[in-house]
C-alpha cells in the first residue's frame, strides 16, 4: 500500500526540465522555446539577475512553473548541491539539458592553467555528476530524457582549442556510451553538436580566426530549436547545420596529418 501511495504522488507531481547555462545563448533560447510548449523549467546559471528576469518573463507570458537556482558549476560540489536542492524542493526532473560550458583559445603553453582546470570541471566533471544523479532517478522511474551539449569540435579537435576540444570529445563519447548502457530502461540520452553560434561565447581572439570566415555562426535560437526537438523526441546525436555535418565527416576522407594542418590553419588568426 505504501508503494502505491508513493507512485500516486509521483504521478501527480509537476514535471520539470532542468537547463544549465540558462541565462544566455542556447540555454536561454531553449528555455523560451520549451516554455512555449508548456514545459515547466528549472533554470540554472551563475547570474541571478539574468535568471530572475527570464523567470518573470516565462511565468508572465507562458504561465509555466519556473524555479531559478544560482550555481557556478565550474565548482563540482555545486553540481551535487544543485541535485540536493532539487530533491529538497520535491521537484520531479524528467528532462535534463547539460548546456553550461566555456572555452579558451590560444597556445596551450601560454593559456591559463587555472581557467582550463575550471573548464574541465564545468564541461566534464559537473556534467558527469548531473548525469549520474538524475539518470539514476530516471532509471528508477523508467522514464526520462537527457541532452548533453557537445560541439562539432568533438569530431574536429582544433589546435589552439586543445583543452576545449578535448572536453567536447569527452562529452560526445560519454553520451553515446551512456545512451547505449541505458537502452531499454526508458531513459534516452542524446548529444547536441553545434558549430559556431552567435553568442557571447566567442572572444575577440576567437572571432579573428580563419575558420570564422569559412563557417559562419548561426543564431542561438536556430540551434535551440534543433535542441528542443532532440531533447523531446530525438535519439543519438544531432550535428546542427549541413556545413558542420560535412566538416565533421572530413576526417574520414583525409589523412590525419593533412587534416591537422588544415585545422591549424583555420584556427589561426587572420
Amino acid at each position: 500500500m505504501l508503494k502505491k501511495k508513493k507512485n500516486i504522488k509521483i504521478n501527480k507531481m509537476r514535471e520539470y526540465i532542468l537547463i544549465t547555462g540558462a541565462s544566455s545563448g542556447i540555454g536561454y533560447q531553449m528555455a523560451i522555446q520549451l516554455a512555449e510548449k508548456g514545459k515547466n523549467l528549472i533554470l540554472v546559471a551563475r547570474s541571478e539577475e539574468k535568471l530572475r528576469k527570464l523567470e518573470e518573463e516565462l511565468i508572465s507570458i507562458y504561465k509555466v512553473s519556473v524555479y531559478c537556482m544560482v550555481k557556478d558549476l565550474s565548482v563540482v560540489d555545486n553540481a551535487i548541491e544543485l541535485y540536493g536542492e532539487v530533491l529538497e524542493k520535491d521537484l520531479l526532473v524528467t528532462g535534463l539539458v547539460n548546456n553550461a560550458g566555456v572555452g579558451t583559445y590560444g597556445e596551450f603553453i601560454e593559456t591559463s592553467l587555472e581557467e582550463e582546470l575550471k573548464m574541465i570541471d564545468l564541461n566534464i566533471s559537473s556534467l558527469v555528476v548531473l548525469n549520474k544523479l538524475f539518470a539514476t532517478d530516471m532509471v528508477t522511474r523508467k522514464s526520462g530524457r537527457i541532452m548533453n551539449v557537445s560541439s562539432v569540435m568533438a569530431f574536429l579537435p582544433f589546435p589552439y582549442y586543445s583543452v576545449y576540444s578535448a572536453t567536447k570529445s569527452f562529452v560526445l563519447a560519454f553520451t553515446e556510451t551512456l545512451a547505449s548502457e541505458l537502452e531499454g530502461t526508458g531513459v534516452v540520452v542524446t548529444a547536441l553538436c553545434p558549430g559556431p553560434i552567435d553568442t557571447g561565447f566567442y572572444t575577440e581572439e576567437m572571432l579573428k580566426a580563419n575558420m570564422m570566415k569559412t563557417n559562419k555562426s548561426v543564431q542561438p535560437e536556430v540551434v535551440a530549436k534543433e535542441g528542443v526537438k532532440l531533447l523531446l523526441n530525438g535519439k543519438g546525436k544531432k550535428i546542427v547545420g549541413s556545413m558542420n555535418w560535412f566538416l565533421s565527416n572530413l576526417p574520414r576522407l583525409m589523412p590525419d596529418f593533412l587534416m591537422m594542418k588544415i585545422k591549424k590553419n583555420l584556427a589561426k588568426q587572420a
